[in-house]
């Protein structure tokens, strides 16, 4: 097919989706592909657009929920399809082995567009099929994607589209991403219709991933805006009166304003952050634990692990 050619644009013609889901990815990430597709079919009254299911090896895909999901085959079955999109999770460096990789990039110019969901972005990445794009995925790997592949273009945003390649960070920047798509197909309203089914709204491509970034209407606005610090500075921690002078207030007052929201003071809702960020680490990267310490604000491995074990109830190398 024509690689010139973009799905992102208004047409009649029926869209043929392919997905290759791969072990150990979300249930919800797949829903959202392909749900916001089946809806946007009823109110169109038509067939407007269809899809099928790959697998690595042709069988039932495990996924993080323990459901299996049945497939029609291995991506070899996704020949015919206008657009590939690959839907991964955890551990796709194991899961998407050399021989797949192979074929995904022997196959790749078969199809219009290709696309990467969550760790999809990585497995495109490894294929060599995002050198020169803008692409993004989801906000935990965004600098290790951009260390490992200085080839590709890595931005925070939820989704992207560049030419003939789309990805998106998770499961909701997916489904705004098929709303997209079928607001550039079929209009605004069909978009909006499909939207109101799942009683939610499209958020655009460049907005932010982490929520915070965007403050929670339920938590007070000082401190969503110092939580969205916290998140920015976790190799760097900063004092709660560093957060306090920020946010306009005395650290008393602060600490107040995080009892009453998140019923924890600033310092201890920002420990938190760091070791959730450094468990993520240590269970979905092979990270040494130095560079581990070092990115989550620890001073070395020692005080990480102290740290760790007190919050998790064993050391990050039994975790490992």
């Amino acid at each position: 097919m024509a690689q010139t050619a973009t799905i992102f644009a208004p047409s009649a013609k029926p869209l043929t989706l392919a997905a290759l889901v791969l072990p150990q990815a979300s249930i919800l990430e797949v829903a959202s592909v392909l749900d916001p597709l089946r809806s946007a079919n009823r109110h169109l009254g038509h067939e407007a657009y269809r899809w099928r299911i790959t697998s690595p090896d042709g069988a039932p895909v495990p996924l993080t929920c323990g459901i299996e999901l049945p497939s029609t085959g291995p991506l070899s079955a996704a020949e015919g399809a206008d657009a590939l999109v690959v839907i991964a999770g955890f551990r796709q460096s194991e899961v998407a082995t050399a021989p797949l990789i192979r074929d995904l990039s022997r196959l790749s110019p078969r199809f219009t567009a290709i696309g990467g969901i969550d760790a999809g972005a990585w497995v495109l990445a490894r294929a060599g099929l995002l050198n020169g794009h803008k692409a993004t995925v989801h906000w935990e790997d965004l600098e290790d994607l951009a260390a490992a592949h200085p080839e590709v273009d890595v931005v925070p945003d939820r989704y992207v589209i560049d030419r003939n390649r789309f990805t998106a960070g998770g499961a909701a920047p997916a489904a705004d991403l098929m709303l997209h798509l079928i607001r550039s197909r079929h209009g605004p309203a069909t978009a909006l219709q499909v939207a109101a089914s799942f009683i939610t709204t499209a958020r655009e491509g460049s907005d932010p991933q982490i929520l915070a970034t965007k403050p929670d209407k339920r938590l007070d606005p000082r401190v969503a805006q110092t939580i969205a610090r916290m998140e920015a500075t976790l190799d760097a921690p900063e004092p709660t009166r560093h957060l306090a002078t920020r946010a306009g207030l005395s650290p008393r007052r602060l600490e107040t304003l995080f009892r009453q929201n998140v019923a924890m003071t600033p310092a201890a809702y920002a420990l938190d952050l760091r070791l959730a960020a450094a468990r993520r680490m240590v269970t979905d990267t092979r990270h040494p634990l130095a560079e581990v310490a070092l990115r989550t604000g620890f001073s070395s491995p020692s005080t990480l692990s102290r740290a760790f074990r007190a919050r998790f109830g064993q050391p990050p190398s039994a975790l490992r």
